[in-house]
């Protein structure tokens, strides 16, 4: 027999999603009766508003949504999206532009298999979401990664780019508020970059899932908006997952120029066709309907977020930005490393994670997943009481 794989080169070339890894290995534990408080997750803790339930509720019993439906998408979603759109980033956008996809990663593979070819070069600040070198990868073209730390407010530059552009550079993927740092790129940065972008003909591709999830005096700006030339070179992403508690439900999409959506829906025709039926239902009620319960839980969020970075910040060795957007904190925990902790000396935020998952059972990402070792990912999307005390347990451990 040939020792070759089994598996395909391209899939088994891929890295497992390290966010979803540590969350799984939490629930083991927890399964097993261990008193694991799990920062990993990056969903909201909260149920799905009743508003929505009730139009699933109603959508079940309807035959129509027993049948298949548009591949790119039931028109009314598609519809009401445009209306979102408009509502939320003051962009306007016709329903062509739109395809409803199966979550946010799907809009993530399916842009990347529609927009580059293989040698095509796609320019990534980091830290970045694991998943987002993945689909580049499968579609055949190279990341380029541009690091960017606590001291830049985990922003990239116009230098940055400029430095990293070469003549098979085809697109910058832009994230804000960023997932995993809650960095929020202000107004006048984002303008930079769209036309820094729009004079050097890249695409930009930007992700907005996290467009209501913003606290204190920072704003989230759509890219297209505020740079209207670029929007013929232009993919916003989207999904229903992190506002409005529906990361189950398996809801996202692409904005699109016409012919990239055109070319989206296509490939989704013959990869998954539509989107069950019951889900865009309730993604509709979600979009066209009050953002009261988004309120509730972004003020709950927001609680979190200044307890988290104020037990954290107050960790000797411990450096923390405080996180504008989203639902993470970033911090830095270079300062322990060489510490002994437990009979264990950390050199590394993987070391780190598993010493933390072992002796305190508490699990976070390290950076490392994220293109920025050193650094380390906590959702602060879990109850109060958890997050506090698996806080003090780090601090107890560290600081021990």
């Amino acid at each position: 027999m040939s020792d070759q794989s089994r598996v395909s080169t391209r899939v088994g070339a891929i890295s497992p999603s390290a966010t979803l890894a540590v969350t799984n290995k939490a629930k083991e534990l927890k399964a097993a009766g261990a008193p694991v408080i799990g920062f990993g997750a990056g969903e909201p803790d909260f149920p799905t508003p009743d508003h929505i339930l009730a139009a699933a509720e109603q959508a079940i019993s309807e035959p129509a949504n027993h049948r298949y439906s548009p591949a790119g998408g039931l028109p009314e979603l598609k519809q009401a999206l445009a209306e979102k759109t408009e509502r939320d980033s003051g962009l306007l956008v016709s329903p062509d532009q739109i395809v409803v996809t199966n979550g946010g990663k799907h809009a993530v593979y399916n842009c990347m298999q529609v927009l580059l070819n293989a040698g095509d070069e796609v320019l990534l600040p980091a830290p970045y979401w694991t998943t987002y070198p993945e689909p580049i990868a499968l579609a055949g073209a190279m990341t380029k990664v541009l690091p960017t730390t606590e001291s830049s407010g985990f922003r990239v530059s116009i230098d940055q780019l400029d430095a990293a552009k070469t003549k098979n550079t085809k697109a910058l993927l832009f994230c804000s508020p960023s997932n995993p740092t809650g960095a929020v790129y202000p107004r006048e940065e984002i303008e930079k970059i769209g036309k820094w972008a729009a004079e050097n003909d890249v695409w930009v591709i930007t992700d907005e899932i996290y467009e209501h999830l913003v606290y204190g005096s920072n704003q989230h700006f759509s890219l297209p908006t505020l740079v209207p030339e670029i929007q013929d070179r232009c993919i916003v992403l989207n999904g229903v997952a992190k506002t409005y508690a529906m990361t189950g439900w398996r809801v996202g999409w692409i904005i699109a120029p016409p012919d990239i959506a055109k070319a989206a829906a296509t490939l989704q025709s013959h990869q998954t066709s539509n989107v069950a039926n019951v889900s865009q239902r309730a993604a509709l009620a979600a979009v066209s309907g009050p953002l009261d319960d988004v309120e509730k839980m972004r003020a709950a969020f927001d609680r979190r977020r200044q307890v988290m970075y104020e037990m954290l910040t107050q960790i000797e060795g411990v450096s923390l930005l405080e996180p504008q957007g989203a639902f993470y904190a970033f911090p830095n925990f270079e300062g322990v490393f060489g510490r002994t902790l437990q009979d264990r000396t950390p050199e590394t935020t993987l070391d780190l994670a598993e010493i933390l998952l072992e002796e305190v059972n508490v699990a976070l990402v390290p950076g490392e997943a994220f293109g920025s070792p050193g650094y380390a990912r906590l959702s602060f999307a879990l109850g109060d009481d958890e997050l506090e005390e698996g806080i003090q347990r780090i601090s107890d451990l560290l600081q021990g």
